[in-house]
């Protein structure tokens, strides 16, 4: 109801009730309740009038954080958040800006049709257009489910789950060269603060028994440098702990098969990514022959580029990272693909609070979630907190409690990420 024909409203509602005072009935109390209940109506008009009006956009961590708040002519905005391949893509934000402005922000599967077709010519297939795509997407769900007052896994089709469990990435990084006794000290320390799950790096650049910086085959140094450091963390733990193992596809086949095989007897959660991303045929041969889970996921765009992955089996749990790979919403359409082949969906997450919470409402929303990332930065950069605004903590005991709110739930703190600002681009300009 606009200002114009409330105040219309109000003012013959008025004129009855003086009627009704010159028949002698008393006028104290009549039509407040309507009255109380029209002042307190939303201001904005219909939701069919919503209209995109600006997109603007800001980037921390050297660009590699793309954060992206859509805006409306009723004062709505929507926030969302891009990883990795979003340096340099400024331009590109507000190329997609232009190409919704003026259309209703609710229909966000017609909006990410929109861009992508456009793009068929300019690189929509993957990378930078996608990841850009998937901030842009974000933020549209997060509009529509401020404007239509509902949390976007409402959006999505309601939710299997309250909480997202989630596994502690421990940031061990290899360039430092750690010890096994280092890795058992970061699986014990995630464990006390409620992780039943934690994650490793095993991919070591600098490892003094590579053959060379280019050869992608392990060395038996090399080898039995990673079971050690992973032997270490399982005894550490124990046998209910899940762990994870990340090689970021930085060896070749044979030496993916060789460390599958040799950390059978660990009972690994999954190997992540032994191997580059571009190859299913070759991530299946390595599948085949061991009994270790195989992971990946990360390095795909769209639901296209998981097709193969799940029709010749050659993973066995997929991890799409949603501020990469398209958005939520094709977040969604890969969890249910990979549920027809009966595979679990883990998800991938390298972003702030507000990309994790974004991916927890489609993990939610989902029956085949397993597991999501989480980072041990929460935990040790203040960044982290600055940088977004929300309610209650951010997990408790390994676990994150779904947002209730409308959108996502968390928003942009402008100015808490404004000193973290990348330099030499707009910021949110």
């Amino acid at each position: 109801m606009t200002t114009h024909s409330r105040r219309s409203f109000l003012t013959k509602s008025a004129l009855s009730g003086a009627a009704l005072g010159t028949l002698g009935l008393s006028t104290a109390s009549f039509g407040q309740g309507l009255e109380t209940a029209v002042n307190h109506a939303p201001q904005a008009s219909a939701p069919s009038d919503l209209k995109i009006t600006e997109t603007k956009c800001g980037y921390i961590r050297n660009g590699h954080s793309l954060f992206v708040k859509i805006y409306t002519n009723q004062g709505i905005w929507g926030c969302g958040e891009g990883v990795d391949a979003t340096p340099g893509t400024y331009h590109l934000v507000k190329m997609f800006g232009e190409r919704i402005k003026g259309k209703s922000p609710l229909n966000v599967n017609r909006l990410f049709e929109d861009i992508r077709r456009a793009g068929f010519f300019e690189g929509a297939q993957s990378g930078m257009f996608v990841a850009v795509l998937s901030a842009v997407e974000t933020a549209l769900w997060d509009l529509a489910g401020k404007a239509l007052n509902v949390p976007v896994y409402q959006l999505l089709g309601g939710k299997f789950r309250d909480k997202i469990r989630v596994y502690m990435d421990t940031a061990l990084y290899q360039f430092k060269l750690p010890k096994p006794e280092q890795f058992a000290q970061s699986a014990s320390e995630a464990v006390k603060m409620g992780f039943t799950a934690v994650k490793f790096d095993l991919d070591q650049a600098n490892d003094p028994n590579k053959y060379d910086a280019y050869n992608w085959t392990a060395s038996p140094g090399e080898l039995q440098r990673m079971y050690d450091q992973i032997a270490a963390a399982r005894k550490a733990v124990g046998p209910n702990i899940d762990i994870c193992v990340d090689m970021h596809g930085r060896y070749d086949a044979i030496t993916g098969k060789q460390v599958a095989k040799m950390l059978e007897p660990l009972k690994l959660m999954w190997l992540e990514e032994p191997i580059p991303a571009e190859n299913p045929e070759a991530f299946r041969a390595i599948a085949e022959e061991t009994s270790t889970p195989i992971c990946a996921g990360e390095n795909h765009y769209l639901a296209y580029g998981f097709r193969r992955l799940l029709e010749i089996g050659a993973v066995d749990i997929i991890m799409p990272d949603l501020q990469k790979v398209g958005g939520l919403g094709e977040g969604q359409r890969i969890a249910n693909l990979s549920n027809l082949y009966y595979v679990p969906f883990a998800p991938h997450m390298v972003a702030s609070y507000l990309g994790a919470m974004a991916s927890c409402h489609v993990c939610a929303s989902v029956p085949n979630f397993l597991i999501l990332e989480w980072q041990t930065y929460f935990h040790t950069d203040p960044m982290f907190k600055e940088i977004v605004t929300f309610d209650g903590n951010m997990v408790d005991n390994g676990f994150i409690t779904l947002s209730e709110k409308p959108g996502i739930g968390v928003e942009i703190n402008e100015e808490g990420m404004r000193k973290y600002a990348t330099p030499g681009v707009p910021f949110f300009a």
